[in-house]
């Protein structure tokens, strides 16, 4: 029997080691006792439980040893991406990293020297810029344009950007994070494009593909024609399903001689999978685990429009709509106040953990990310806190 998932139920994950909730006050001097955790790009939710009774199954074994023989592993990665996103995987093309910040540090390791630039296109994950520049890598940030409500690329301002930067790499987020944009089959043959005119491998970090809302489409890039020969998918079960703590990706890489120099590279690095997080992500590319997510988004739609009127009924502040993902993007531009102010309102008025703008790059001064993957309760409160802390503007 299928057990129904109560997306309403408060879990208190506190003094649990996790870092949404433990680590806040000492970063923002939010208190758990009262604060709202909606930082880190992790969901409030158990995950199916089909992946549960996996890791009871290992549990009961009672033997914890190395994995061996990978194809139900790779057969449920094919199965999920043949199934879910009309992409045909080959197994030999599966290398499991340690998460994809692990996987897109591997890639600058790989194809980049000390000095090389690496392209961001910002706002983005701020984790892409830290492992970057930890390799001795430059950022080269292409800023997206932004018309107030939507983000689009701006190729031509790019080639301007990238013409003399001496980059070899670039991280596409797709769909995009913090702004929660699905890239258009033209958008995407616009990147590809751009990686060939600038003799780029393209990476592409599709972690949040699976967290699609009614209306969008995420369209893999493994799909847009003629970038096969530099490109590096990156795909992971850890935030469709809520089991990021299993630091278990993929970076799939259908060309001979790219993956021959990543699995090099790792070779040479000594790394292997945890094991929970294969059973882990065994489990969860099953036809219980997409019905799992289905009603995931549903929940996460009605959140998102929760929080969005909320948001969007305070004078001088915009959430920026979303197309996918479950992190919010919002816009204080409009309040005329400094960051520092309203910060401060955010973190010490409201009590609420929010991610800051800047971390992102270039683009993201004006606003903060908010995790919405959280109890519908708690989203109301969110949304009551913003708007008694910005009563004044109302």
């Amino acid at each position: 029997m299928t057990i129904q998932p109560d997306f309403d139920e408060i879990i208190d994950r506190r003094d649990t080691h996790c870092v949404k909730w433990d680590m806040m006050e000492s970063i923002y001097g939010v208190s758990p006792e009262d604060g709202l955790a909606m930082w880190v790009a992790d969901m409030d939710f158990r995950p199916p439980a089909c992946i549960r009774a996996a890791v009871q199954r290992q549990a009961d074994h009672g033997i914890f040893g190395y994995f061996g023989d990978d194809r139900a592993y790779h057969d449920a990665i094919r199965w999920w991406m043949r199934e879910r996103h009309g992409w045909e995987v080959e197994a030999e093309a599966i290398l499991t990293t340690h998460g994809l910040v692990n996987g897109a540090a591997l890639c600058v390791d790989t194809w980049t020297a000390p000095g090389d630039g690496v392209v961001l296109f910002t706002p983005v994950y701020h984790a892409f810029a830290k492992v970057i520049r930890a390799n001795d890598r430059r950022v080269v940030e292409c800023e997206l344009a932004y018309d107030g409500s939507r983000y689009i690329p701006d190729f031509e301002a790019w080639d301007a950007v990238v013409a003399e930067a001496g980059a070899k790499i670039m991280v596409l987020c797709s769909p995009h994070n913090p702004n929660g944009r699905v890239w258009t089959r033209e958008e995407l043959e616009g990147y590809a494009a751009f990686a060939r005119r600038h003799d780029l491998i393209l990476v592409s970090d599709e972690i949040h593909h699976d967290l699609v809302y009614p209306g969008q489409t995420h369209i893999p890039m493994a799909r847009i024609d003629g970038i096969a020969d530099r490109l590096v998918m990156m795909t992971s079960t850890a935030k469709t399903f809520s089991i990021a703590g299993a630091h278990t990706g993929n970076v799939i890489i259908h060309d001979e001689g790219l993956r021959a120099a990543f699995a090099k590279r790792m070779m040479a690095l000594g790394l292997s999978p945890n094991a929970f997080g294969l059973f882990m992500a065994t489990a969860a590319y099953s036809p219980e685990g997409a019905a799992w997510v289905d009603r995931l988004m549903d929940y996460l739609d009605g959140n998102r429009r929760v929080f969005d009127a909320g948001i969007d009924a305070i004078p001088g502040l915009k959430s920026v709509p979303l197309e996918a993902t479950y992190l919010s993007w919002v816009d204080f531009d409009g309040t005329g106040m400094s960051r520092e102010e309203f910060t401060r309102r955010v973190e010490r008025d409201a009590r609420i953990a929010a991610n800051h703008g800047p971390t992102f790059g270039q683009g993201g001064e004006s606003f903060l990310r908010f995790n919405i993957a959280t109890p519908r309760a708690r989203v109301e409160a969110a949304v009551e806190r913003m708007q008694a802390a910005f009563a004044d503007l109302q």
